[in-house]
């Protein structure tokens, strides 16, 4: 499935899911070397508001964002959003196109 839309990545920040590739924490020398990059590069997006940084998102623009949202609640967020468009999903399918899909109308019996 797809991922669309929008996913807060603190302090009323957004970014667009389809442009995360991923999302890592910021304490590996290798990590640090990519933001360094980044904001050499005029690549880097601070959206941590003077707090520490808890992940690094990288997009596939070559952007790096900065975040103050450790990345397990950033995921959990992402996995809710999935599951809540799964949940949509079931619930605007037709009733007649879920029995002719699954093969259950009684009426064709």
């Amino acid at each position: 499935m797809a991922r669309a839309g929008f996913i807060n990545i603190g302090f009323g920040s957004i970014v667009s899911v389809n442009k995360i590739v991923a999302v890592i924490s910021p304490d590996s020398a290798p990590v640090k070397r990519i933001v360094q990059t980044a904001r050499d590069g005029d690549h880097l997006i601070d959206a941590t508001y003077g707090r520490r940084t808890r992940s690094v998102a990288i997009c596939d623009s070559d952007h790096v964002i900065l975040s103050a949202v450790q990345p397990e609640t950033l995921l959990r967020r992402l996995e809710g959003r999935e599951a809540a468009e799964v949940a949509t999903d079931t619930i605007d399918e037709p009733a007649e196109d879920a029995e002719r899909e699954h093969g259950t109308n009684p009426d064709e019996e």
